[in-house]
């Protein structure tokens, strides 16, 4: 009989990724259950210029939303050529006014373009801009805590060093010296670096 290791425990998975299969299917069946009880009380056609009128009108703010994305990359890229012209930085309120929220208006065409009345309730209410914004807040918040929450050396350590801003926007090229590092014949740690000639 031989003694190894253990077999290795597989990583447990999280309750996002068991739970959401489970809600995927029940909102299916909750979708095709109104879907029926709606063509039993006004008619099959009624249901289905619901679902048209629902695609059409989804597509039509899809369609608005990435055009009003590509202006607002636009004018972030004219702002950005304007400040290093300038030499100015553009502040944050420049930055959030072109921002408005357009992913959650596309979520919401892309809500309304899926078949069925659950899906399109959810796409007119992202339609409102009161809804938009306060989803908005409450998205950027959750990323704020999870983003302060990330341990050292992970992605989101490394996501959130990135957005540091710094006042002039300019990056220094340079070399860190420490104090406690061995000293080589060249300099702090430059034992293998042979000098510079010109």
């Amino acid at each position: 009989m031989t003694t190894g290791a253990p077999p290795p425990h597989a990583p447990q998975r999280s309750r996002a990724r068991t739970l959401l299969p489970l809600g995927l299917a029940a909102w299916l069946v909750v979708e095709i259950w109104l879907l029926t009880v709606v063509a039993n009380a006004a008619g099959g056609l009624t249901v289905l210029l619901l679902l048209v009128g629902g695609a059409v009108l989804g597509a039509t703010v899809v369609k608005r939303a990435g055009r009003r994305a590509f202006a607002n990359l636009g004018s972030t890229f004219q702002q950005a050529q304007a400040a290093a012209q300038s030499g100015t930085v553009p502040g944050a309120a420049d930055r959030k006014g072109a921002e408005d929220r357009n992913g959650f208006l596309m979520l919401g065409g892309l809500l309304l373009m899926i078949p069925g009345l659950i899906s399109d309730v959810a796409g007119l209410l992202l339609l409102v801009p009161q809804v938009r914004t306060v989803l908005g807040r409450a998205a950027e918040k959750a990323v704020e805590r999870r983003m302060a929450a990330a341990p050292p050396g992970s992605l989101q350590d490394a996501f959130q060093q990135a957005r540091i801003h710094r006042p002039d926007g300019k990056v220094v090229q340079g070399e860190v010296i420490r104090d406690d590092a061995p000293q080589g014949p060249y300099g702090p740690g430059d034992a293998q670096r042979p000098p510079l000639t010109p």
